[in-house]
């Protein structure tokens, strides 16, 4: 326990320099004490990052240079040990931290609560209220439908880093309180089918426009029932809040479920299903030559990533039940086989060109075939698995969120 009262933290996320800097000034300005800290990666890939840092007259750049280019490093090298510095400073009494262009807030939040500095978390010193996106309503839907990776638009968080812009896009939306719409569409068809993108990855996030707010209204604007930081459990509910189920200026929903594995090699080559016409995919798959573990599989537009979410509880070094989730517990119980226990296949998919039936086809194709089903495990093991490799976190030593931030074995344009 701190012998001092935590300090209130705000994320700001975005893909828009302009517009993020911009709410982060409404924050600052909206009351006395509030310290606004941005990290700007764009020379990472030289080991170099700067700081700016602004409390009341305040206006400090600095030059930071890491032993690794990578987000990671500045966060547990720079921006931990800053956020407990600003905390225990008398005169601070709110810290905004605005996010580079290629910063997720989920891996941030999970770094602030669990990454131990100096004894224990940071999360002791600062107390997580917010994580606001601000979505440009102009690019938006260009961004989380596109097929561009980060390197050509010079965003990458490291030298090794291949996100696609729409995987960027989508997760920070997702991962917000309240989402900060800044312009406007260039036509009313792109706005009406950027909002029915936004129903769906984001339905329970509610909207706010960047013209008609200030630091205190933004505030105001988050919900009572807001995650304010909480890290997904990758095996707990795959959709947040309602979302809309048909479909809008040909944005559609479809969940895919199965009480029977994949089969590696005909999975792996209907992945191709996820990166053509679809916004978005996220959920856990179970792969017959790996049936212990969890596969995390993640899209959005022309990038793809698998990685493993840990053992199934049925597996026999999975959690013991006392050690997960209720909401885990809960899901699992709902579909537990008596062979099989809780493993099972469940995805998310937003479609835009594909229709629900390909999806559905293409997915329900890669599962075992009642013959191959009957083979049991020990035949499973013999199928070729092009799974089998995975690669290392750039920075060896460094900590992450979750296995799906560890290894990626997939992650492809679809003109590759």
């Amino acid at each position: 326990m701190t012998p001092h009262p935590r300090v209130p933290l705000v994320l700001v996320s975005g893909l828009a320099p302009g517009p993020t800097a911009t709410l982060a000034e409404l924050l600052r300005v909206a009351g006395p004490g509030t310290a606004v800290v941005h990290h700007d990666l764009r020379e990472i890939h030289s080991g170099v990052v700067r700081r700016r840092l602004r409390l009341e007259q305040r206006d400090q750049l600095t030059v930071l240079e890491l032993a690794h280019g990578c987000v990671s490093c500045t966060l547990r090298e720079d921006l931990l040990p800053l956020l407990r510095h600003l905390a225990r400073m008398p005169q601070v009494r709110r810290i905004v931290v605005r996010l580079d262009e290629a910063m997720e807030p989920e891996p941030v939040s999970w770094t602030i609560r669990n990454v131990v500095v100096g004894g224990h978390p940071v999360s002791d010193d600062v107390d997580l209220r917010a994580v606001f996106t601000v979505v440009d309503c102009a690019t938006f839907l260009a961004d989380a439908t596109g097929d561009d990776v980060l390197a050509e638009r010079n965003l990458q968080a490291s030298p090794e880093d291949e996100r696609t812009v729409a995987q960027v896009a989508l997760s920070q939306v997702e991962f917000a309180d309240v989402l900060v719409l800044a312009g406007a569409a260039t036509d009313a068809w792109t706005a009406a089918k950027a909002s029915a993108v936004l129903d769906r990855v984001a339905p329970s996030v509610p909207r706010v426009e960047l013209s008609r707010i200030d630091g205190h209204s933004v505030l105001d604007a988050v919900p009572s029932d807001a995650r304010r930081g909480e890290v997904t459990d990758m095996h707990g509910a795959l959709l947040r809040g309602e979302p809309p189920v048909h479909v809008d200026c040909g944005i559609g929903l479809v969940t895919f479920t199965a009480q029977r594995p994949f089969h590696p090699g005909r999975l792996h080559d209907a992945l191709d299903v996820l990166l053509d016409g679809v916004v978005r995919t996220r959920g856990r798959a179970w792969v017959a030559s790996q049936p212990d573990v969890a596969f995390w599989i993640e899209s959005a537009g022309g990038g793809l990533g698998i990685g493993h979410a840990g053992p199934w509880l049925a597996a026999p070094d999975g959690p013991e039940w006392t050690d997960v989730s209720p909401e885990r517990r809960t899901l699992a119980s709902l579909r537990w086989h008596p062979v099989h226990g809780d493993r099972a296949q469940e995805l998310v998919v937003v479609t835009d060109q594909t229709t629900p039936d390909e999806i559905d086809a293409a997915l329900r194709g890669a599962l075992l075939t009642d013959e191959e089903l009957a083979a049991g495990p020990e035949g499973w093991q013999r199928y070729p698995d092009p799974f089998g490799d995975w690669h290392e976190e750039p920075c060896e030593d460094t900590e992450t969120d979750q296995a799906r931030h560890d290894a990626t074995a997939v992650n492809r344009k679809e003109d590759q």
